[in-house]
């Protein structure tokens, strides 16, 4: 059984079969009533935007992002684990040739401009592949 990441939001806006959901997306203390004097607790809006072909969604409506959790971890491959390999690999191949540390950590870090350009011109394919559905969220009417 595959597992779900689910998010709440709130329809922010609709264009053509796009659909762009608001969520809040928390740390996990950021709901604690001693948030205001830590540093730890934070809180971001961020917009998602869902493809949608239904119509039966409406600005204002409350619904729920579903994901597959793998798309988690993908993502989280391509963000963080793909980079820094990349830098951890160019600093040690430039140590191992001979550059200084600086040279070699500079190289490091120019490695990441291709990367993430790479990651730019292909994020209609990475569209595609992190699909996310709607649902709308039940109303509790008693």
């Amino acid at each position: 059984m595959k597992e779900n990441i689910r998010h709440n939001g709130i329809v922010e806006r609709i264009e053509a079969n796009s659909v762009f959901v608001r969520i809040i997306q928390q740390s996990a203390c950021a709901g604690c009533h001693a948030r205001s004097m830590c540093s730890a607790s934070d809180s971001k809006v961020k917009i998602i935007e869902v493809t949608d072909r239904s119509g039966r969604f409406h600005i204002n409506d409350d619904v729920m992002i579903c994901g597959q959790s793998s798309l988690g971890l993908q993502a989280v491959l391509f963000a963080f684990v793909i980079p820094l390999v990349l830098v951890f690999g160019a600093v040690a191949l430039g140590m191992t040739i001979g550059w200084s540390e600086t040279l070699s950590a500079l190289a490091g870090l120019l490695l990441l401009v291709p990367y993430y350009v790479l990651l730019y011109v292909m994020r209609d394919k990475l569209k595609r592949r992190f699909v996310f559905t709607l649902e709308l969220e039940k109303q509790n009417y008693e």
